[in-house]
Order: C-alpha cells, then structure tokens, then sequence
C-alpha cells in the first residue's frame, strides 16, 4: 500500500515516521501533475508548497488550529491530506471538488479564497476572535505567489502588527505570482534572500567557534548569534516585518522538511505575531513547470511526459489575443496608448505590446485598485490607458473605477477578459457581475462584442471616445470569423439588425448574440419567426431602435450573459417603464441571483438555458403564452 493511501486525515499524516515524508511527497506531486495533466488546473504553484503543506500539518492541528490559505490554487496538497484524495480526480469539473479550498467541503478549509491577499486579513480576525473567546489555539496564514504585491496584505499586516496577537504568516516566497513579481518589494526579498551568502556565512561561523571547544566557544556563540540577528535585520527582510510588529524568522529552504518542521515547532510555542520567511521553488518536481511556472501556473490539460500543453478544438484565435493584437495596432499609430495589466501580461495577451513597447508597458503587481487609479492619473494628463482586466478581478476597484475615472470623465478604457462564465475556476472567477456594477455608473461607456472581429471594432471606438469605456468579452476562442484588416469607429450607442422577424424580437448582447440567431433558426422550423438584434452596447443604449421595436412587438426577450439583477435585461425595462410602455411583456435571460458553479462553459451555459436549444424552449414558452 502506497503511503498516500493511508492519509485521510492529518492525524494519519502525524502517525507517519519523519523518515517516510519525503516519499509521501513525491507521492503528492504524482498525483497533483496526473490530476493538472486530465483536468488542468494550478500546478506550478501547488507543486511548490507539498514540503510546506506536510510540516504545516505535522506541527499544527487542524480543524482547531486554524491554516488559512491565501490564492486558494497553492491548496492542493492540503486538500489531498485533508480527505479528499479519492476524489481529488474530479478537481475543477462540473460537481467535483473546487480548485480552492471550500467552507462545503471540508472542516479544514476554514477561509474561501479564489482572488489573492486576503489571508492575513481573515487570519486577523480569527485570532481576535479566539482571543475574545478565550480559547488556546494557533492561527496560521500561508501567503505568497505574489500576494504580497496587494495593498490589502499591508493593511493587514499594519492592523496585525499593531495588535500583536498570537499568529503566524508563513511567507511563501517563490518570487512569482502568476507571472513574475514586479515592485520593490519583490525586488528587495529576491535581492537579500534568495542568496546562499548569508546562509554559508552563518553556518561557516557556527562551525569555526564550535570548533574552538570550552566555554571560550559557548560565548563566542552567543555574541556571534546576536551579531547574526543584527547582520540579518541589515540585509534581509527582517527590518521591514519587524517594522510592522512581526517577530522576524528565516528565510529558509521551503524544501527542507526537518528544517521547516523544526522552525514551526518553534514558533508555535511564541504567543505573539511573527513571520516565518520560506523560499520555495514554483514548479518543484516536475521539470516543465519549473522551467515555465508562469504558463504552469493556471494550466490547461497537458502531456505528463513532455509538458506539451493540448490546445483546445478549432483553429480560431481567442479573444484575449484579438485583444493584443489590436491594442499593439493601435498604439503603432497613437503613442498615447499605454498598456496595463496586473500581474497577468500572458492570460491579458499584453506581453507581445510588452515586447513592442515596454515603455508604455506596465505590470502593477495583484494591485487593481492602484492599477485604476494609476490609468486615471496617465489620462488626467493626455495618455489613453487601457487596463486589461479579468472581469472578476475588477471588482477589487470599484471605488476607484467610480471615483476615481468615471467622476473626473477619463478616457481610461477597460479591456474587460474573463466575462461571463469563466469554466473551472468556478464562482470566484465567473465574470457575471460586471454589467450590473458598472452600468449605474455615470460616464461610463459599456460595450460587448458578438465575435472577435467586433472585438476589434470596439477597441477602436473606445480610443476614439473622450471617456470611460469598458469593453467585455468571454474566455476562449472567437468563430474563427474573417477579421477586417481597417479597424472603424462604431456610431455610439447603436445596435444592429441581424435578422427580421414577425412574431416578436429578441434583443442579445455579447456571447448570447450568436446563440440567439442560432435559436432563433430552431425556433423559425417551429412556425415561431423572431427578429434578432444585436445590442452591442449596454450604455449607452440604442434607445431609438429599442422604442421601434416596442412599438412592433407586444413580447420582447433580452439575453445576457450577466445576472439578470441590474443587467442588461433590466436596463431595457427600466427603458420601458421610464416612458411609460408598461404593457410591453420582457423575458429576461441571464444567470439567476446565484454563485455560479465550476464546470466547462458549455455545461454551465446549458444548464442555465443559454445555449441555443435552451434560448429556444424559454422563448417557445413565452411567445405561445
């Protein structure tokens, strides 16, 4: 029997000798690279924490002890040891086990996280609230992959600090987040402990004097310890932590389990904040992960034994790179075009512009509050910005998207990825939310396009308008439609006819506009005949052609790839209400008032009754009622 075999718990794990963990980590590592390899999945930075994740659970006890994950993808190996390595095949499907922790799944997944910096956050507040409660237990924060470069994390670790409760952060420093880290912080750590020099030094030392032998030697060992600490607050990270109220400790070899075990140990005993420093390697045990951790980092299914990731069916280009392209197009013949992204230069498709232009290129870390107000600063002074975004990941600025660029009117432009149903990264990452918090948003202009060649189109009229605009499009590959080779401004706030109908119209926007003429031909072999209208924008919106439509029809059907709370579909009713057209019957299509669940975007599209055959047997129902 395998040693993995006999984990269903961290209790099984203590039980192991200290000899057999190493085995029980590769083991680790063999079933996360099979796993990533058939569903895809994080692979770089999970494999880099298995050493980690064992002394965590060796050293600590958990459920009582309470291990909160940041950038919940490093958690795999934590999720295998907490039972859930029967089913650990099923990661990232359609009702399988989550790619993050999750509160449903487990007693030992104490904090939900798919977006990043969060976790000394939360891990504040579950030391204070053990302290109120009167209760011994050891709280632990696993931050890292670059978690560190969100202002979030500093806030906590000024308020944790200041406070000095009984808590650890273990730093896991693999100088990476989804692409390299950038800023000075990452600088700094990389530059003053990646290092072998203070390490050889230190133990250099230690073995000089212990050679000296008698009591000389003792104290020779003590006052060079407390030079050691000294030396280390000069040239190592400890200043800056110490600085915010953090016992300093480290760093150390990530990979080094006695090490690691025995730092924990030690710590545990401590009732006051500190900080455990530990470098890790991103990819560790797989050879093409660690010579590629930024493509390995969130990775598609792949071959175990060469690494060659399986490119998906069809030969069309995806959106993301449409979107790279025209950008690198548009600022070849504007220079005030300046390109940002945070942390994800390759899943924005901006590291070709990076490449083209790297002095109008800028990564601002996992930072999207200071990435929008930096994009309202440039505009404020003549620079049109465009700040490729996931849409999930915009939501960490909506204050700075309101008051900072829509209140002053910048023409900042927001290259919206990721909107709608992302796939397997499931509901921290679906991008269903952004109509609704950015429609009621005054200056903003809001666009999505119904294939790639519109994407193309959209980007230039976004250059063209002296304002907010957000344009949103899916993940994923286009139609594989012929791309015009001059890109044209679209008339503002225009929708387009693509089908005339006489039985009733259904307005679509974005990636339901296809489906929709789709459904449209289903539902005309059934005597049911239906104009289809392309909305292209959601605001401003073709008021004009919308009350004509009214006017027509007595039924009318929106589609949206968005809530339906505050979405497109309500835009047009409150257009109807608003002059007075109360008689007008609205389907709505959208996703309910709901957390989206993992699953491939044609499942979790179907389930929800927007593809095609879906779209034809709600707007069958509604048309014949």
């Amino acid at each position: 029997m395998s040693l993995l075999a006999q984990i269903n718990d961290p209790k099984d794990l203590k039980r192991l000798p200290d000899s057999s963990l190493a085995e029980l980590a590769q083991e680790i590592r063999t079933l996360i690279i099979d796993t990533c390899a058939s569903n895809g999945g994080h692979l770089a930075p999970s494999l880099g924490v298995v050493e980690l994740t064992l002394a965590l659970h060796r050293v600590f006890d958990s459920p009582q002890d309470k291990l909160v994950w940041d950038v919940g993808h490093q958690a795999y190996a934590h999720k295998i040891i907490c039972g859930r390595r029967d089913r650990f095949s099923t990661l990232r499907t359609l009702d399988g086990i989550s790619g993050f922790p999750k509160r449903c799944e487990s007693v030992h997944d104490v904090w939900e996280v798919g977006h990043s910096s969060t976790s000394l956050s939360a891990a504040t507040g579950f030391a204070v609230s053990r302290d109120l409660s009167r209760r011994k237990t050891k709280v632990v924060a696993v931050i890292g992959d670059g978690s560190m470069t969100g202002g979030i994390a500093f806030e906590a670790l000024n308020h944790a600090g200041h406070l000095n409760r009984d808590m650890v952060v273990v730093l896991n420093d693999n100088e990476m987040s989804i692409a390299e880290n950038v800023g000075a912080l990452s600088g700094f750590l990389s530059r003053t402990s990646s290092s072998e020099f203070i390490h050889r030094i230190k133990r250099e030392t230690e073995e000089f004097i212990r050679g000296i032998g008698s009591d000389v030697g003792k104290s020779a060992l003590k006052v060079a310890r407390k030079v050691e600490e000294s030396f280390k607050g000069l040239f190592t990270p400890a200043m800056l932590f110490q600085a915010f109220g953090f016992e300093y400790v480290g760093p150390i070899d990530g990979h080094d389990l006695p090490l690691l075990m025995e730092t924990l140990e030690r710590v545990k005993s401590f009732d006051n904040a500190v900080l455990v420093h530990v470098l890790t390697t991103k990819g560790k045990g797989y050879q093409p992960a660690e010579q590629n951790p930024a493509l390995f980092h969130g990775v598609g299914p792949f071959e175990r034994e060469t690494g060659k990731v399986l490119k998906g069916k069809g030969g069309a280009s995806s959106y993301t790179a449409i979107f790279g392209s025209v950008v690198s197009r548009l600022a070849e013949d504007d220079e005030r075009v300046v390109a940002i992204t945070a942390a994800m230069p390759d899943g924005t498709g901006l590291t070709p512009f990076s490449k083209q232009f790297p002095d109008r290129f800028f990564d601002v870390g996992i930072a999207e509050q200071h990435g929008v107000t930096f994009a309202a600063g440039l505009a404020a002074e003549g620079k049109r910005p465009v700040f490729a975004v996931y849409s999930s990941f915009l939501q960490r600025a909506y204050d700075e998207v309101l008051h900072d660029v829509c209140l002053q009117n910048l023409p900042v432009i927001f290259a919206l990825d990721r909107g709608g149903v992302v796939g397997s990264d499931g509901p921290t990452h679906h991008g269903v939310f952004d109509l609704s918090y950015l429609r009621h948003i005054p200056n903003m202009t809001l666009m999505a396009p119904k294939d790639e060649n519109e994407l193309q189109h959209m980007l230039k009229t976004a250059l063209c308008h002296d304002g907010p605009v957000a344009v949103r499009y899916p993940r994923g590959n286009g139609y594989g439609v012929p791309l015009d080779q001059e890109l044209r401004c679209l008339p503002m706030g225009k929708a387009e006819l693509l089908r005339s109908g006489v039985n009733g119209v259904i307005v679509a926007l974005g990636t339901m506009v296809v489906p929709a003429l789709e459904a449209a031909e289903l539902l005309a072999a059934e005597g049911i005949d239906l104009t289809v209208v392309n909305a292209r924008f959601v605001k401003p919106l073709d008021e004009e052609l919308l009350l004509e439509l009214a006017g027509r029809y007595p039924k009318i059907v929106t589609i949206e790839e968005n809530v339906l709370q505050g979405g497109f579909g309500t835009a047009v009713m409150e257009l109807y209400a608003d002059r007075g057209l109360h008689d007008r019957a609205v389907l709505r299509l959208g996703y309910p008032d709901a957390y989206i669940v993992q699953g491939e975007q044609h499942e979790l599209r179907a389930m929800h009754g927007l593809d095609p055959a879906g779209i034809a047997a709600k707007a069958a129902r509604f048309f014949r009622g």
